[in-house]
């Protein structure tokens, strides 16, 4: 554990009022498990993201209530080709007596270390993605 005023404290200070892991650990907090999933926490989280961002964004539903979100960021050579950043919302189910925090606590220790379904596998990539382009 950090004491107040040493420099593990400090550091966890700066973390916790970071942006990028402020979002981050948000998103990590909407349940998402498979295959019951209601999407719609996580899409409305990605369109405030889109509109902080300036960006349009649409959501398409090939399947009733599997929706896909598309952010569009336009490059400045359209002559030049795209490119798609691809993510996924949801997670695999979830054990909680497995779990030493709450599943989508999103608790961050004095290390730094996020804990929460969807940390690595996947939400963490969609978040990489928006954090590259802020």
């Amino acid at each position: 554990m950090c004491e107040a005023g040493s420099d593990c404290s400090k550091k966890y200070q700066e973390w916790e009022s970071n942006e990028e892991i402020q979002l981050f650990r948000e998103y990590l907090r909407i349940p998402t498990v498979h295959p019951n999933v209601n999407y719609d926490e996580c899409v409305e989280f990605l369109k405030r993201q889109a509109a902080s961002l300036d960006l349009p964004v649409r959501v398409i539903e090939v399947n009733p209530r599997k929706p896909i979100v598309i952010i569009t960021w336009e490059g400045t050579a359209p002559e030049q080709k795209s490119i798609i950043l691809n993510s996924h919302m949801d997670v695999v189910p979830v054990y909680p007596e497995r779990w030493t925090h709450a599943p989508f606590g999103a608790e961050m220790d004095h290390e730094g270390r996020i804990y929460a379904r969807g940390a690595q596998d996947m939400k963490c990539v969609g978040l990489h993605f928006l954090a590259a382009i802020r």
